[in-house]
C-alpha cells in the first residue's frame, strides 16, 4: 500500500469532501497552513486531522469562524457559553476520536 506524505489541494478537498476554495479560504483565515513544495500547497496528514477538526467545530458544532480560531489557538478567555461548553466535552470528542482510530487500526492489521 503506497501512502503519500504529502497531498495536493485537489486531493484533500476530494478527501475531506469540501471544496478546494474552502480550503484556500481558511488559509487566509489562518485556520490552515500547509507547507508549500515549488509554490504549489502540500497537505499533510496532520493538516486533514485540523482540516476535519474545523470542518467539526464549523459544521456539526455550529461555532463561528473567529470562534474555531480562538479554540484552536487555545485561547483560555473564552467568553461565548457555545465555546465553554466545547472545551467541556473536547476531551471526551477526542477520545473518541480516538478510540474509532484504534478500531480502524485493529481492522487493518487483522486483514
Amino acid at each position: 500500500m503506497d501512502i503519500k506524505k504529502y497531498l495536493s489541494i485537489s486531493e484533500v478537498a476530494e478527501r475531506v469532501h469540501v471544496k478546494a476554495h474552502t480550503l484556500r479560504y481558511w488559509e487566509k483565515e489562518k485556520l490552515l497552513k500547509p507547507e508549500r513544495h515549488s509554490g504549489l500547497r502540500k497537505y499533510s496528514t496532520k493538516d486533514i486531522d485540523l482540516i476535519n477538526e474545523i470542518k467539526d467545530l464549523l459544521y456539526n458544532k455550529k461555532i463561528t469562524i473567529s470562534g474555531v480560531k480562538k479554540i484552536l489557538k487555545g485561547d483560555k478567555r473564552v467568553k461565548d457559553p457555545q465555546l465553554k461548553l466545547f472545551k467541556d466535552i473536547q476531551d471526551i470528542s477526542s477520545l473518541k476520536a480516538i478510540k474509532e482510530d484504534i478500531k480502524e487500526i485493529l481492522n487493518i492489521l487483522k486483514q
